[in-house]
C-alpha cells in the first residue's frame, strides 16, 4: 500500500502529504462533501481539487462518493483500491506527473434495494455537517422527459413508487433531501459541475419537477415544496468547467505497472464505463462557481483553477467556453476529422493545414467578434492558450471519435448563440464559414464511411438511429442532385443592366436587401437556381454545359444470376464452440464515459 513510501517514491509517484486515513473518518462521522457520479472528470478534477485543499490544511476531511448509475465503479474501482485514485497529468513536452489522490472517504452506491447503502446514505444526508453536494452525472442525468414532453420509464416508475423505491439519481437526490427535511430542514448547496448551459437552473427544475410529482402523488407535503423551493435554504449555483479529459490510456496503464504499480488496466463495466485505477487529462483546468453556498462552504477559491464568482459571470464565462472558444471547435472538427480518417484530435491539427486553419477561424473569426466578456477570465487569453498550448498536446491522446459523442445533444447551443448573435448584428449569419462547414462534416459523419470508403462505427449518441433512418437513401461519394445556376443567363443579365444605366433606361435590378457591401447597398441581378437530378439532368445537356458521357447518371447494374450448381457431396462440417466464437476482439467505442452517469465529454 502506500505505507511503502520509499517504492512510490523510486517510481516518482508523489502520495498524499496529509493523513488519509483522518480525513477519510473525518468525513464519514461528519460529511461535508457529497459528490454524485464518481468517473473520470470526478476523480481528477474534483477530487484533485479537494486533495490540493487537504495538502495546503484548508480542508480537514475527504469527499463522499456517491454512484447513481453504474454500481461497478464502486466495486472494481473504489473498493479494490481502498478508495485511493492515481491522478497522471500529462504535459505537451511529454512529461508526467504522478500523484495519489486520497480524499475520497467512501464509495456508496445510491441503490434503493440496497438496505445496507441506502442506510448509510441516509446517515450522510441529515448530516447538519452537510454543505455542499456536486455533480458529474451528465446533462442527460438531469433528463426526465423525453423530446415529446413524455417521462422517460424509470422516471415514470419513480414517480410512481416514491422516495423509497427511488432509482434515477433526480429521484435519488430528492428521496434524500426528504430525509433531510424531515431531519430539521437544514440547508445545502446543490452544485451541478456538468457541462451544459445554466447547469444550476436545469438540476434545480429537475429536483422542483420530481417534487411537484410526489406531492402530487401524497409522497411529499407542501412543507417539502417550499424547502426546495426557497433557494436562501436550498441553492442550485451555476458553474462552469473545464477540463480535458480522455479515456484512461491503455499505454499509461502499462507504463504505471513497468514502475511497479499493479492491477493498473482500464475495465470496461457492465454499463460500458471505461474507466482505470487511474484518470490521465491535462494540466489546464478552469472550474468557475456561483458563491450561494447557504450552510457554508470549503475554501474552494484556495484550489487549482477555481474562482468563485456571481451567477452572471458564470453564465458568461460557460458561454464563452461552450459556445465559441472550446466546445465548438472540439464538436465541429472532431467528426469530420473522423471522416478524413484521422484519430487523433492534436495529431490532425498539427499536421492537417486545413483542419487547423478551420478550428483558428472557429475562434478567433467567428467566435471572438460576438463573445461576451466575463471579466474574470480573458476570451483572447482562453483561445491563445487553447491554440498554443492545449490543443497541439498529442501526448493526451484524445480521439476525434471522442468528440463526436451526442453531438446532435449539442450541436444548438454549441454554435447556436453564435448564428443568433450573427443574425442579430448583421440580419443573417451569411457571413459564417466555418461553422456551417462544422455542421455539414458532422452530418457527413453520421453516414458511418469515411472519404475512402471504409465504414467505421459510430460514437455513442441518443439519435443515431434517427438520423442514420434520415440519410439511408444518401451514397457516401455519389452525386445524387446539384442546383445548376446558368450563368450565360446571369451575364447577359448584367450587360443588360450597364446598357439601360448608359442609355438612361430604368435598370432591372431584382435585389435591392442583402448585398451590403459595408458602405451601401449595391442593387443586384439575381439568376435563379435548378436542382438537377438523374429525372432531368438532359437539360444541362441541351444547353451546352456538359456532354450525355460527362453526366449521364450510372447505369443501375443487372444482377448476375448464379447457375444452379450441380449435385456434389455433402461436405464434413466442422462444428466451432461457443467459446470459440465468441473470442474474436471486440474493440469497445470510445466513451468518455458512461451515458448517464459520470462525466462531462471533454471538460
Amino acid at each position: 500500500g502506500i505505507k511503502e513510501q520509499e517504492a512510490w517514491k523510486h517510481a516518482g509517484i508523489t502520495l498524499p502529504g496529509y493523513d488519509v486515513a483522518a480525513v477519510s473518518e473525518k468525513a464519514k462521522k461528519e460529511p461535508g462533501w457529497v459528490h454524485f457520479g464518481i468517473g473520470n472528470i470526478f476523480r481528477v478534477f474534483i477530487g484533485g481539487i479537494a486533495d490540493g485543499l487537504l495538502e495546503e490544511g484548508v480542508l480537514d476531511r475527504g469527499i463522499t462518493c456517491v454512484e447513481t448509475f453504474d454500481y461497478d465503479v464502486a466495486d472494481k474501482i473504489y473498493d479494490p483500491y481502498d478508495n485511493l485514485g492515481l491522478s497522471v497529468i500529462l504535459h505537451g513536452d511529454g512529461t508526467r506527473e504522478y500523484k495519489v489522490v486520497g480524499a475520497f472517504a467512501e464509495a456508496v452506491k445510491a441503490q434503493s434495494s440496497n438496505a445496507e447503502q441506502w442506510k448509510r446514505l441516509k446517515e450522510i444526508f441529515i448530516s447538519k455537517s452537510l454543505q455542499m453536494v456536486s455533480f458529474t452525472i451528465t446533462e442527460k442525468g438531469y433528463a426526465l422527459q423525453k423530446a415529446d414532453g413524455t417521462w422517460f420509464p424509470f422516471v415514470e416508475a419513480d414517480i410512481k413508487n416514491g422516495p423509497d423505491k427511488a432509482a434515477g439519481a433526480m429521484a435519488v437526490l430528492v428521496a434524500m433531501l426528504y430525509e433531510r427535511y424531515k431531519a430539521g430542514e437544514y440547508p445545502i448547496a446543490l452544485v451541478s459541475m456538468d457541462n451544459c448551459s445554466q447547469n444550476g437552473a436545469k438540476l434545480r427544475e429537475s429536483v422542483l419537477t420530481m417534487t411537484e410529482e410526489w406531492k402530487k402523488a401524497g409522497f411529499v407535503d407542501e412543507g417539502f415544496v417550499n424547502y426546495v423551493s426557497d433557494e436562501q435554504v436550498v441553492a442550485f449555483p451555476w458553474t462552469m468547467i473545464d477540463k480535458i479529459t480522455p479515456r484512461p490510456s491503455e499505454q499509461i496503464a502499462a507504463d504505471l505497472e513497468k514502475l511497479g504499480v499493479e492491477n493498473m488496466q482500464p475495465v470496461i463495466t457492465g454499463k460500458k464505463t471505461y474507466i482505470a485505477p487511474f484518470v490521465n487529462a491535462e494540466k489546464p483546468q478552469y472550474l468557475v462557481i456561483e458563491d450561494s453556498f447557504p450552510n457554508g462552504r470549503p475554501a474552494l477559491e484556495k484550489g487549482f483553477g477555481v474562482y468563485m464568482a456571481d451567477r452572471n459571470t458564470v453564465n458568461l464565462s460557460e458561454r464563452m467556453k461552450v459556445t465559441v472558444c472550446l466546445n465548438p471547435v472540439h464538436s465541429a472538427t472532431g467528426p469530420l476529422g473522423v471522416v478524413l480518417g484521422y484519430d487523433l484530435f492534436a495529431h490532425m491539427l498539427n499536421t492537417n493545414e486545413d483542419m487547423m486553419k478551420m478550428a483558428r477561424m472557429i475562434a478567433y473569426d467567428e467566435g471572438l467578434p460576438v463573445v461576451a466578456d466575463p471579466g474574470i477570465l480573458s476570451p483572447q487569453a482562453f483561445v491563445d492558450e487553447l491554440f498554443n498550448d492545449r490543443f497541439p498536446n498529442e501526448y493526451l491522446g484524445d480521439t476525434n471519435l471522442r468528440l463526436a459523442v451526442d453531438v446532435s445533444q449539442m450541436v444548438g447551443i454549441r454554435f447556436g448563440e453564435t448564428i443568433k448573435a450573427y443574425v442579430q448584428k448583421f440580419g443573417d449569419a451569411s457571413r459564417l464559414t466555418a461553422i456551417p462547414l462544422g455542421i455539414a462534416g458532422w452530418l457527413r459523419y453520421m453516414l458511418g464511411v469515411d472519404d475512402e470508403g471504409n465504414k467505421f462505427e459510430l460514437a455513442p449518441d441518443p439519435m443515431n438511429e434517427e438520423l442514420q433512418e434520415q440519410f439511408k437513401d444518401i451514397a457516401a461519394g455519389k452525386m445524387s442532385f446539384t442546383m445548376f445556376m446558368d450563368r450565360k443567363e446571369l451575364a447577359k443579365g448584367g450587360a443588360q443592366m450597364a446598357i439601360d444605366y448608359l442609355t438612361g433606361e430604368k435598370v432591372d435590378v431584382k435585389d435591392y436587401s442583402q448585398y451590403d457591401n459595408g458602405v451601401k447597398i449595391v442593387g443586384t441581378f439575381t439568376c435563379g437556381a435548378q436542382m438537377i437530378d438523374k429525372d432531368n439532368y438532359q437539360i444541362l445537356v441541351d444547353n451546352g454545359t456538359y456532354t450525355e458521357d460527362e453526366i449521364a447518371p450510372d447505369p443501375t447494374p443487372t444482377p448476375e444470376v448464379t447457375p444452379a450448381p450441380e449435385a456434389t457431396p455433402v461436405p464434413k462440417v466442422t462444428l466451432k464452440t461457443a467459446s470459440e466464437e465468441d473470442s474474436k476482439e471486440v474493440t469497445p467505442t470510445p466513451e468518455t464515459e458512461d451515458k448517464s452517469e459520470g462525466e462531462t465529454r471533454e471538460n
